[in-house]
C-alpha cells in the first residue's frame, strides 16, 4: 500500500509539472490537511459515536475554462469510528476511547466551479483502498491494536464540498463525503449488513 500511495502521489505530482513546464498558469499543483470527523451509516448500523482523526495529501488543480477546473487528490484518511467514549472533556485527548479505526488512501476527481472571487464549490467521484483495519483501545498509543479483517478492501464514494482560495494559493475547505460501497464483506456471522461510511472535513492547503 505504501507502493501504491507513493506511485499515486508521484503521479498527481508529475502531471502538475508536466504541464506548468508548458504554462505555469494552467495547472497547480499542492498540498492540503485537515481534521475528519467520521462515521458509519446505513440501515443496520446501531448507535456508533463519531472517530476524530486527520487526513493530508497532495491535490493538483487543472483549469478547463475560467471558472471550472478538474482537481485529482491523493490522500490518507484516518476514517471509522468510535465504539466507546470515556473522556468528553476534550476530543483530542481520546486514549481513553475504544476506536474501530479504518484507514485508507483516497483519490477523489473533483469537478470545482468557481461562483465568485475564489469561492468555488466541488463535487466528484473517490476510490478508497483500505490499509489498516484495527481495534484500538489505546488511540494514542502503539499498545492496544487488535487486526481484523471485516471490511472490504476497495470503497467507492461521492465526496462534495466548498472552498474560498486566496490569491497567494492559501485555500480553506469543507467537505462531505459518503460511501457507496457496503464497509463490511457479507459473512455467515453477520450477513450483508447496509453499512456505509460517512466523513466531514475540515481543512487548509497551499498551491504552489
Amino acid at each position: 500500500m505504501k507502493k501504491l500511495m507513493l506511485t499515486a502521489a508521484l503521479a498527481v505530482l508529475g502531471l502538475g509539472s508536466a504541464n506548468a513546464q508548458a504554462d505555469s498558469d494552467l495547472v497547480q499543483v499542492g498540498v492540503k490537511g485537515g481534521i475528519n470527523f467520521s462515521n458509519l451509516t446505513g440501515d443496520d448500523i446501531g448507535d456508533t459515536k463519531s472517530r476524530t482523526s486527520f487526513n493530508a495529501g497532495f491535490v493538483a488543480e487543472l483549469p478547463i475554462t475560467e471558472r471550472f477546473s478538474i482537481q485529482p487528490e491523493v490522500l490518507y484518511s484516518g476514517q471509522g469510528f468510535d465504539i466507546e467514549q470515556r473522556d468528553q472533556e476534550n476530543f483530542l485527548d481520546n486514549d481513553d476511547n475504544i476506536e474501530a479505526q479504518l484507514d485508507y488512501i483516497q483519490i477523489p476527481v473533483l469537478a470545482k466551479i468557481y461562483l465568485f472571487d475564489g469561492f468555488n464549490i466541488q463535487a466528484g467521484p473517490q476510490i478508497g483502498f483500505l490499509i489498516n483495519e484495527e481495534i484500538d483501545n489505546a488511540p494514542l498509543d502503539d499498545s492496544g491494536d487488535t487486526d481484523t479483517d471485516l471490511a472490504e478492501d476497495i470503497d467507492f464514494s461521492l465526496a462534495t464540498g466548498v472552498e474560498y482560495k486566496f490569491d497567494n494559493g492559501f485555500f480553506i475547505q469543507a467537505r462531505y463525503n459518503y460511501g457507496f460501497t457496503k464497509v463490511f464483506k457479507e459473512s455467515d456471522l453477520f450477513g450483508d449488513p447496509d453499512i456505509h461510511n460517512s466523513v466531514f472535513q475540515a481543512g487548509i492547503g497551499f498551491m504552489f
